[in-house]
C-alpha cells in the first residue's frame, strides 16, 4: 500500500507446487543503504524465477553497471526489475525441449520504496517485465492469490488511510484469504515506512501465536456474525415461511 503516511509491504510465505509439495519461503526482499534508499521487493509465482532474479540482482549490486543500488528513481527500479524477470523467463524456458510443457516460468514482483529526491512509490512488475504504479486513486497493489481479501481493502483504505489501518485492514484481508484458500499461509512479514524516513528497514513477522493478529481475526469474524444476523430478511422470505 502507498499512502499519504507512507508504505506497508506484506506477505505470506507458502509455497507449494500440488498438496504434497507446500513449503515456508520468505517471499519479502530487501535493499538498503538507511539515509539514502529502500527498495523492497515482493515475490509471487514460479520460486525457481523469483530466487532467480532476486539472486542476479543482488550480485550484480556489486557491481559497475546500472543497479538498485545506484539508480536514481525507482521507476529505474522497477525497468531494471523487469528487465532481469524477461531475462530469467528467456533463459530457463528455452533449450529444454519437452521438459517445458506445462511449465509456467512466470512471476510477478511488487517493487516499492523511496529513493532520496522522490517520493515514495510502488510498482507492480509482470511476468512480461512490464509494470503499472500505485496512484493516489488507487493506493494499493496485490500478486498472488488476492480475490478473497481485496474486497475488504476496497471498502477500507484509501490514500488517507493511516498505516495503523493499513495494518489491521491488510491482516484481515490476509486473514479472509488464508480461510479460503490453502496456497496461502503463516507466517506473514510485514513492513511499515514512513515517507521520508529513510529509517533502518524493520520487518515484523506474524506466526499462527502472535497475540494481535488472533485478536483482529476473532474479532472480525465476531464482528461479521453480528452484522449479519441484524440484517433483515427480505419481505419475500417472510412470506415463504409462513406460507403467505
Amino acid at each position: 500500500m502507498r499512502l499519504r503516511a507512507g508504505l506497508l509491504f506484506a506477505s505470506d510465505s507458502r509455497t507449494n507446487a500440488g498438496v504434497d509439495h507446500i513449503a515456508t519461503f520468505r517471499k519479502m526482499n530487501l535493499f538498503e543503504a538507511p539515509g539514502e534508499r529502500l527498495v523492497t521487493l515482493l515475490t509471487a509465482g514460479n520460486l525457481a524465477t523469483t530466487q532467480s532474479v532476486v539472486s542476479l540482482l543482488r550480485q550484480r549490486a556489486a557491481g559497475n553497471e546500472p543497479h538498485l543500488m545506484n539508480l536514481s528513481s525507482m521507476y529505474d527500479v522497477a525497468e531494471l526489475v523487469g528487465r532481469t524477470l524477461r531475462e530469467v523467463v528467456s533463459r530457463d524456458s528455452e533449450g529444454n525441449g519437452q521438459l517445458n510443457q506445462g511449465v509456467d516460468f512466470g512471476a510477478n514482483f511488487i517493487v516499492g520504496g523511496q529513493i532520496r529526491g522522490e517520493e515514495p512509490r510502488i510498482f507492480h512488475v509482470y511476468p512480461q517485465g512490464n509494470f503499472i504504479e500505485a496512484t493516489e486513486d488507487t493506493p494499493y497493489l496485490q500478486i498472488g492469490e488476492s480475490k478473497y481479501g481485496k474486497p475488504i481493502i476496497d471498502r477500507v483504505i484509501d490514500y488517507d488511510s493511516s498505516l495503523a489501518e493499513a495494518t489491521k485492514c491488510a491482516l484481515i484481508s490476509f486473514d479472509s484469504t488464508i480461510r479460503s484458500n490453502l496456497s496461502v499461509g503463516l507466517p506473514i512479514d510485514m513492513l511499515l515506512y514512513k515517507s521520508d524516513s529513510f529509517a533502518p528497514a524493520v520487518p515484523h513477522r506474524i506466526t499462527r501465536d502472535d497475540p494481535y493478529f488472533k485478536t483482529v481475526s476473532q474479532g472480525w469474524g465476531g464482528g461479521l456474525k453480528r452484522v449479519f444476523e441484524q440484517l433483515p430478511d427480505d419481505d419475500w422470505f417472510a412470506a415463504e415461511r409462513t406460507g403467505q
